[in-house]
């Protein structure tokens, strides 16, 4: 039995309620970013009043730090939830394609890391930065196995394989090939892969 069905039927609405305005913030996020969003954006597009909307949320960085939370609970869920038979690598390289089919759908909030107001705001959520510390210690000890079975070059520090590997979830490389190069998301995800685990070196280049 779901969590959401044990509650009563005005609690199950509030929470509907609230799962629509942080998929509209997410919709909002992906499409104006935070600097650009405001409250009224995220009533109008979620089909609310604003003061129903305090009810939930009392700022745009709440709203936003929830959507990162939400993000990161579904990462975590899914790596969860995969095949106990897959090795290290089909693992990354699974939950890489569950990152770009995410953003691709416009469920990749954009907030940008250069951002100090950002970085504050996520920093202050003891919430958030649970939930990134135990995904990076989850993603780090599986490029460390990738790298011992042989699957991932093992010369290159894992906190560049790392960085380089969250850096493809936001790659402005994803918006062209979409915009402009007119790819199905099946092929975007298909290329994007191929960049980060084989690189663009011709046979017998490093």
């Amino acid at each position: 039995m779901s969590i959401l069905s044990k509650l009563s039927f005005k609690d199950q609405a509030f929470k509907l309620r609230e799962q629509t305005v942080l998929d509209a913030t997410t919709r909002l996020l992906a499409s104006k970013g935070f600097d650009l969003m405001t409250m009224d954006d995220v009533a109008g597009e979620a089909g609310i009043s604003k003061p129903s909307l305090y009810k939930h949320f009392k700022s745009k960085e709440d709203l936003a730090t929830e959507v990162m939370i939400r993000l990161l609970d579904g990462a975590l869920e899914y790596l969860a939830a995969l095949d106990a038979g897959l090795s290290s690598k089909e693992r990354l390289a699974s939950l890489l394609e569950w990152a770009l089919r995410v953003r691709l759908q416009g469920g990749l909030p954009f907030l940008p890391s250069a951002s100090a107001q950002v970085k504050e705001m996520l920093t202050r959520s003891i919430r958030y930065v649970t939930r990134v510390y135990k995904l990076h210690k989850q993603m780090e000890a599986l490029v460390e196995q990738a790298k011992t079975a042989g699957d991932i070059r093992s010369d290159l520090p894992t906190d560049v394989i790392l960085y380089a590997y969250y850096s493809r979830t936001c790659d402005p490389a994803v918006d062209y090939m979409k915009d402009y190069g007119r790819y199905s998301d099946d092929a975007i995800v298909a290329h994007m892969h191929a960049i980060i685990f084989a690189g663009i070196g011709g046979t017998g280049q490093v």
